[in-house]
């Protein structure tokens, strides 16, 4: 299925939100009219589909690589705690 077009615009926010001014969690609240948390989650289940990863593949690309290794970093301390 197609993106929709607010899933496009989460994809085009997340590309583009440091050419706006103040803090990310003000624009998007601003201009999706989403909590942060809810732009979270919604952007996170989106990195999943095909459909973003053809829309913009250098940014969903980047941003699992960031994701991935911020779980790996999370795991990392886990297991160190753990010892």
């Amino acid at each position: 299925m197609p993106l929709t077009d607010r899933e496009r615009a989460l994809l085009d926010f997340e590309a583009a939100w440091r050419r706006h001014a103040g803090a990310k969690e003000e624009a998007i609240r601003a201009e999706l009219e989403l909590s942060p948390a809810r732009y979270y989650q919604l952007l996170g289940r989106l990195l999943e589909t095909a459909d973003a990863l053809e829309y913009d593949p250098m940014l969903v690309k980047r941003l699992r690589r960031i994701r991935d290794a911020r779980e790996q970093a999370r795991l990392a301390r886990a297991s160190a705690a753990g010892e």
